[in-house]
């Protein structure tokens, strides 16, 4: 047997302990032990993040506390929340079932980023696949792209094993475009009933008029779900994911799917994500510049409320602004720091203004804070 000399020996034995004492590897599957100098877990979202569970026993943000918490990758686990989403037909604004464009077609939007390793994908106008989230995913994983859009990421999808569905309309989706269609163009497409043309048209009037009409009609035409997490390690991640506007042109992507605006963190500082009206937010790639906010020091809620003070201010088209000069249409931003702090703002309050909280202590559902009072049609 060789011998070793004395320093050798040392040398060795001194390497051992090194090796022994290095932290493991940030992605371990082992369940992560929070320390006083940790950030606090934290899973928030959309409200549609803890209403809908696709038939089973968790929603979103429980889902993916409970992987995060366990120790499964951040990203991977809100993936597998918002899956629940996409997947629930009754939850109309994103994956499948959700609304169609004005074409009766269902196009869908994705983007997700992945703290750590400061990479990012995304897909928009994608057709025939109900978790774009996933497809987002590949993207990064797979590619040296961002975005891939229409056509193209859905031969993208196919080649990496995704099933391409013909259609993702259900029954309910095809009825609430033909409604659409009704009212838009009574001559053509004419109601069950015939006495309630008229009805139709004059309602159809009324919520032109009233720009959008009330928060929860912006939520029926803006419908997303943006997911962000932190794990005890302090490794943040985000996705965003939607059908886009309702009865939008064929084509139209909004901001769910652009780096900054519908979806932004910087691992070292916090993430922020959107819903609501996409081309305001893209006008001022506000999910960016919450996150700048928040790397000045500023508080979640401070920091979101300012965001959308900047969105105010740039809204200057009359037919973007109520009676009182004011945008009518909402946005809405959700807010996760370095620390575990977190908030939910929002152009307006809203009926239902809130937002999806998973916390140790469970999931719930929490009050927006607004930055202007009354409503968008006000």
């Amino acid at each position: 047997m060789a011998r070793i000399t004395r320093r050798e020996f040392v040398v060795t034995g001194a390497a051992a302990g090194l090796a022994a004492a290095a932290p493991r590897p940030a992605f371990g599957r082992a369940p992560a032990v929070r320390t006083r100098q940790s950030p606090r877990p934290v899973v928030i979202s959309s409200a549609n993040g803890n209403r809908f569970r696709n038939g089973g026993s968790e929603t979103c943000v429980e889902l993916a506390f409970r992987r995060i918490t366990a120790g499964d990758d951040v990203l991977d686990s809100l993936v597998a929340g918002v899956n629940i989403v996409e997947l629930d037909p009754e939850d109309a604004s994103v994956g499948y079932g959700g609304r169609p464009n004005a074409d009766g077609v269902v196009q869908l939007d994705s983007c997700c980023m992945h703290g750590p390793t400061r990479r990012a994908g995304g897909v928009a106008a994608l057709e025939g696949v109900r978790t774009p989230s996933n497809v987002a995913q590949a993207v990064m994983d797979q590619t040296d792209h961002h975005l891939l859009v229409g056509p193209g990421a859905q031969i993208f999808a196919r080649n990496m094993g995704f099933e391409i569905e013909d259609d993702l309309n259900t029954d309910r989706s095809r009825r609430m475009w033909l409604e659409w269609k009704r009212r838009i163009d009574p001559g053509h497409y004419l109601s069950p009933d015939r006495a309630d043309a008229r009805r139709d048209i004059d309602a159809d009037a009324e919520l032109l008029a009233a720009g959008f009409g009330t928060e929860d009609e912006e939520d029926e035409l803006y419908g997303t779900i943006n997911c962000d997490g932190i794990s005890p390690n302090g490794e943040i991640c985000g996705v965003t994911t939607t059908s886009g506007l309702a009865w939008k042109i064929q084509g139209r992507v909004g901001d769910s799917p652009i780096l900054g605006a519908g979806l932004y963190l910087d691992n070292e500082v916090g993430a922020v994500g959107s819903t609501g009206r996409g081309e305001a937010n893209l006008y001022n790639l506000t999910s960016f510049l919450i996150t700048e906010y928040l790397r000045q020091g500023m508080s979640p809620k401070d920091a979101g409320l300012a965001g959308l003070r900047r969105i105010q201010q740039n809204t200057v088209e009359r037919r973007l602004l109520n009676r009182r000069g004011l945008p009518n249409f909402g946005v809405t931003f959700y807010v996760l720091n370095a620390a575990g702090d977190y908030a939910g703002v929002s152009m307006y309050a809203g009926r239902n203004g809130r937002y999806a909280v998973c916390t140790e202590n469970g999931a719930e559902l929490v009050p927006l804070e607004p930055l202007l009072d009354g409503s968008a049609s006000d």
